[in-house]
């Protein structure tokens, strides 16, 4: 997780981007967009950059377009990471935003959401975010799950999960190699009762689905194709 990979094309943060607004929800700032009276969630987890990002909140608002209400809580409170920060490098950013911290305010969102009167809910986990939804995952707190490009996830992780969940990695990850990847493919076969899905897309690298260039034809191709995969994955088991 602290190698440049997981830093690498970092957004420029903007907090008024998106179609969304930013309300209090479980004790955290989240991005919200969607319908509010719909009974079917979605929760982004982020990576390490946090829930200002443009294209995080626009795949945010393409998932709440497909009726879903949709929140992506500040889990870091204002402390993202700050890429290229002589001071403080990602291995000690890491020790206070580490992701085994974040399952209580995790359950707090879906708690909150519940309270609302949502029946169903899924959460995407990006890198840093992948653990803290596989986390959530374990004890049934959600129904569905969709990680893109993991870190931090191991084998033992993905045979305790409960939910069902789909896997998009990059051909080119040093965090979750495509080799990891089958071997967490091989875990969840092994678990009938969990519906698994593991996919790696060729040619592209760690955070190609939300750290792409919006000017590149073939990268934008590529981190559409995740989205449509993730949107089915939540339509089928969410809806």
């Amino acid at each position: 997780m602290s190698g440049p990979q997981c830093c690498s094309n970092p957004p420029s943060l903007n907090p008024t981007s998106g179609a969304g607004h930013v309300e209090q929800l479980g004790g955290l700032s989240a991005y919200v967009s969607g319908a509010p009276d719909s009974k079917n969630a979605v929760i982004f987890i982020t990576d390490v950059y946090g829930y200002e990002a443009p294209l995080l909140r626009k795949l945010a608002d393409k998932v709440a377009a497909a009726g879903f209400f949709v929140v992506a809580p500040d889990f870091f409170k204002g402390d993202p990471f700050v890429a290229n920060d002589p001071n403080r490098p990602i291995k000690e950013w890491l020790q206070e935003h580490g992701p085994e911290k974040s399952f209580d305010d995790g359950k707090a969102v879906v708690e909150a959401l519940k309270s609302k009167g949502i029946s169903a809910i899924g959460a995407v986990g990006i890198c840093w975010g992948a653990k803290v939804v596989v986390a959530l995952a374990k004890v049934e707190l959600i129904q569905a799950a969709v990680l893109l490009h993991p870190s931090l996830v191991t084998v033992d992780d993905i045979k305790e999960v409960k939910a069902h969940v789909s896997v998009l990695g990059a051909e080119i990850d040093h965090m979750s190699p495509p080799e990891l990847l089958k071997q967490f493919e091989e875990a969840l076969a092994a678990k009938p009762e969990v519906d698994a899905f593991v996919k790696i897309f060729p040619k592209v690298s760690h955070g190609w689905t939300v750290r792409y260039n919006v000017e590149d034809e073939e990268a934008v191709k590529c981190a559409d194709e995740a989205h449509g995969d993730l949107l089915a994955w939540f339509t089928k088991y969410l809806k």
